[in-house]
């Protein structure tokens, strides 16, 4: 893992702790986005604890050390942290390219871990829109992406998250090249797209970022003519109740962005 001066989770919640067996009984909620199984590995259950609650230098190191079940805590804290807490561009690559290099091994190792598949296309994804993601389509990972999105809901048809990620998979190609190109040449599709937004949130009903994405796609497929269902999914997940730090982090980037309106 690339050494780095972690930024502090900045809105720290006892809530968030899940201590003993109430990361069990919680668990279903926390992991409705990602399906992830119960880990039976008391280090990686330590890892996982420190993700929730905001902890994500500790998440990654207990998680790599751990090994197994372990790597999947260790590697959705990196891209959470990466995500909304490094402001550093080059370290913010290295940390979603480290991701996706343990990706790769995981997937030729654990074919059938739906999350590993998941993290590598949401690393690359995130890794793409730094870049931008016009270089990204030259590059050809776009093609990367979606096959790893698509082979995570074979393995987990359930994976909200994975439903998202394929949304706005179609929203950003067909918003950067357009409806046309972006169906001959890479296969996006509006209402493709809408269908996963939907799908997502039928399965992760309290999801903060499921509407945010949502709401972006639309106005990036459609425009103007979906401002107002976009507003409405803004409006709506500014509302949610946050279970950890990730949603936390999603509901203070919905805040934002609402102000910044």
């Amino acid at each position: 893992m690339t050494k780095l001066a972690w930024s502090i989770f900045p809105f720290p919640n006892n809530e968030f702790l899940y201590p003993g067996a109430a990361l069990k009984k919680n668990w279903p909620r926390l992991h409705r986005g990602d399906c992830e199984p119960y880990p039976d590995s008391d280090a990686a259950l330590d890892a996982w604890r420190s993700y929730h609650a905001g902890n994500f230098a500790k998440a990654v190191e207990t998680g790599l050390n751990a090994g197994g079940a372990g790597i999947n805590a260790a590697n959705k804290a990196a891209m959470i942290y990466a995500n909304y807490l490094e402001d550093d561009e080059d370290r913010k690559l290295a940390i979603f390219q480290e991701i996706n290099a343990r990706c790769e091994a995981q997937d030729a190792n654990e074919p059938k871990n739906a999350n590993a598949w998941y993290y590598y296309a949401y690393a690359l994804g995130r890794y793409s829109q730094c870049i931008s993601i016009t270089k990204a389509l030259a590059q050809g990972l776009g093609g990367k992406i979606k096959t790893s999105l698509e082979r995570t809901l074979e393995l987990e048809p359930k994976h909200a998250d994975a439903h998202i990620a394929l949304g706005t998979w179609h929203a950003e190609i067909i918003d950067k090249v357009g409806a046309l190109v972006g169906g001959l040449t890479y296969g996006a599709k509006k209402e493709t797209g809408e269908k996963h937004f939907r799908r997502a949130l039928e399965l992760n009903p309290d999801s903060t970022i499921a509407r945010t994405e949502y709401a972006n796609g639309l106005v990036a497929m459609f425009g103007r003519s979906r401002l107002k269902d976009a507003e409405k999914l803004y409006a709506d997940a500014v509302e949610c109740t946050p279970a950890d730090a990730m949603e936390k982090l999603d509901l203070e980037a919905a805040n934002a962005e609402m102000e910044d309106d």
